[in-house]
């Protein structure tokens, strides 16, 4: 009797808990669903919600000046002029659109950013691509725009310039706002042994494929790549680190780039010696222990035979 009623008494128990922890999944997913939800809207919320200055500043100014001359993208000075607002809004809201349909302006804007599509403007809408177009031609009415960027120098290189070029490029000297070091996805001709990353180009002769100074400086000031924007976006590089690094470039110019193969030939022989010096070691330690044990054995038995 008393075990039936312990047996019941547990199955009610289990019951309980099951239906508890059905209750807390449920309550749970109702949760997440809410969030998935409205994340989305909050996002949207906040994009939508920005001041136009403010969504031009967080969008479109890593790769276009208003007066400040050409980055990635053509300096926006007076751009209604050069072209109608009802093509210009056609344009923001689907940049890509518009260059694969064969548009003469919108392939001449591609070619002249170097074959770099302009993607399309987060949360972009008429009103709010009438509002940019609004910007842009009260900004460019103004003597200098608040929008206009930095200046690039055109002293000469000196020697101290490339050192400090090849000190940010390594990553010995960090960048000032905190952005990602250039060897961790490119190389150049004078990269350690191990070589660089393997996510982004050789840099050996961009000096030269970006035809000289002022494009390579107005690309480092603004790189307009899916990998790179995201990261220099919030993290540009300074005037000075601009010129250090185009100096270093600069000086590359006659060399040839790193061998890739070379790189993953070191790190492969690196490797197997570390994995010998490795071996060796652990068989000293076991080696010494293995005696250890065996000389305590024999010198008991030795004793017993004595004895």
């Amino acid at each position: 009797m008393s075990s039936m009623i312990e047996y019941e008494l547990e199955r009610t128990l289990s019951e309980a808990v099951a239906r508890s922890l059905c209750r807390r999944a449920l309550l749970t997913l109702r949760c997440s669903s809410v969030v998935l939800v409205l994340l989305p809207l909050l996002l949207s919320a906040k994009i939508y919600g920005q001041d136009t200055p403010d969504y031009f500043r967080q969008n479109c100014i890593s790769c276009h000046t208003i007066g400040g001359g050409r980055l990635t993208g053509p300096d926006l000075k007076d751009v209604s002029k050069r072209q109608e607002r009802e093509w210009l809004t056609k344009y923001l809201m689907n940049p890509r659109a518009m260059i694969d349909s064969g548009d003469p302006y919108a392939k001449k804007i591609f070619e002249e950013a170097r074959n770099v599509p302009m993607p399309t403007p987060p949360g972009i809408t008429p009103d709010r691509a009438k509002k940019l177009l609004d910007l842009i031609e009260a900004e460019s009415q103004l003597e200098e725009s608040q929008f206009k960027g930095m200046k690039i120098s055109t002293a000469p290189f000196t020697d101290a310039d490339r050192a400090h070029g090849k000190e940010i490029f390594l990553g010995p000297r960090r960048l000032e706002a905190g952005g990602t070091a250039c060897v961790s996805c490119h190389s150049m001709h004078d990269t350690p042994a191990l070589g660089g990353g393997r996510l982004g180009p050789d840099l050996t002769n961009i000096y030269e494929r970006l035809e000289g100074r002022a494009p390579l400086s107005a690309w480092l000031m603004a790189p307009g790549t899916e990998t790179m924007q995201p990261i220099f976006k919030n993290h540009p590089l300074t005037a000075d680190e601009i010129n250090a690094l185009v100096a270093y470039f600069e000086s590359a110019t006659a060399e040839r780039p790193a061998d890739a193969s070379a790189g993953r030939v070191t790190f492969l022989l690196s490797g197997l010696v570390c994995a010998v010096l490795g071996v060796f070691f652990l068989d000293a330690v076991w080696k010494r222990r293995f005696h250890s044990v065996r000389r305590s054995l024999v010198e008991a038995n030795t004793s017993r035979g004595k004895s």
